[in-house]
């Protein structure tokens, strides 16, 4: 059990956001796959996964963010070049929650579609690769600048885990890409955001060092994202000289991200097993805003976030391993 619920990490995908442009464009939220060993191949069957995590800037009034990412992944009986395939599907769901007494909102967009292909090294060592895309629900424009949300975005990601003596030792890399220029469709909350957005691609990492006593299970975890140049730098970087970057993203240099650290705990109980964990940011380029005349004027006061995430974990259907083989009996000639 203890390995299935590790590897079901391997299908944890979510949604990201960013809240500002002083974020890196990324959809695949950093931190979504920390605690699991996305690296070690699923036994054949299907999982069931939901994580939620819920987020707090230090900017005053900023509203409070969340995201729930319902999964679920078929680990199936076929093998590519020796790696299981594992097929996945995640509509995850976004929020916002006001601290001022506004509205609050929600909206399911990107679901995801993809697949991993996972390898058993041997030794408590596995890799794996997942490539798949998070579907433009069409709906993203009623969270405005968010314009990584205007288009289709394609994921790729490759990790390596350690599964040993109850370790968890994992390590996945994410790249996200859009389609540029992208298009916000359809009616939203702030006009000014529709049209072509060019948002750039994005990198995140995950690291995971846990170890299980029991049933229990403890240790450390970090996560971060950068944003990176992309070919509309090329095509459209000139056009964007000036403009905010809720509209144009980051098609400039490299640049604008954060990176948190934090601690896990968990407890498998069998039938399903549990995770919580806390992250605070060590580094960020965003900073706060103050309202001066109705303007907002950004400061030079790092906006530092503070992350909690809650995550259940539950095969639904698994295949029995095959009964070993009774010794043969041993015939002695006299």
């Amino acid at each position: 059990m203890v390995k299935q619920w590790l590897a079901a990490g391997a299908a944890a995908l979510s949604l990201g956001f960013t809240a500002t442009g002083a974020f890196a464009q990324t959809t695949t939220v950093p931190g979504e796959q920390v605690g699991l060993a996305v690296g070690a191949p699923l036994p054949e069957g299907v999982y069931a996964i939901d994580t939620f995590t819920y987020q707090r800037a230090d900017q005053p009034g900023a509203a409070d963010l969340g995201v729930n990412i319902p999964v679920l992944v078929w680990s199936t009986p076929w093998k590519v070049l020796g790696a299981r395939f594992e097929a996945v599907v995640a509509p995850p769901t976004l929020f916002s929650f006001s601290r001022t007494g506004g509205r609050d909102i929600s909206a399911n967009v990107g679901t995801f579609i993809g697949g991993i292909f996972a390898w058993d090294l041997g030794n408590n060592v596995g890799v794996s690769y997942l490539a798949g895309v998070y579907l433009n629900d069409l709906n993203a424009g009623r969270f405005g600048g968010l314009n990584q949300l205007a288009s289709n975005t394609y994921r790729q990601g490759w990790a390596i885990s350690y599964t040993g003596d109850g370790w968890n030792l994992t390590a996945n890399l994410t790249y996200n890409f859009y389609d540029v220029p992208a298009r916000f469709e359809g009616p939203g909350l702030i006009p000014a955001f529709y049209g072509a957005r060019f948002p750039s691609d994005a990198l995140n990492l995950d690291l995971t060092a846990t170890k299980k006593f029991g049933n229990f299970e403890f240790g450390a975890i970090g996560y971060g994202t950068t944003n990176l140049r992309n070919n509309a730098f090329r095509a459209f970087g000139p056009s964007c000289v000036g403009l905010s970057p809720a509209i144009c993203g980051s098609v400039g240099p490299s640049g604008g991200g954060r990176f948190a650290l934090g601690g896990l705990i968990g407890y498998d109980f069998g039938k399903f097993s549990v995770q919580a964990y806390v992250a605070r940011d060590v580094a960020t380029s965003a900073r706060q805003t103050i309202n001066i005349g109705g303007v907002p004027v950004v400061t030079n006061r790092a906006d530092y976030r503070t992350e909690g995430w809650f995550r259940v974990i539950a095969p639904l259907y698994t295949v029995a391993a095959a009964p070993a083989p009774e010794p043969a009996p041993i015939i002695r000639k006299y």
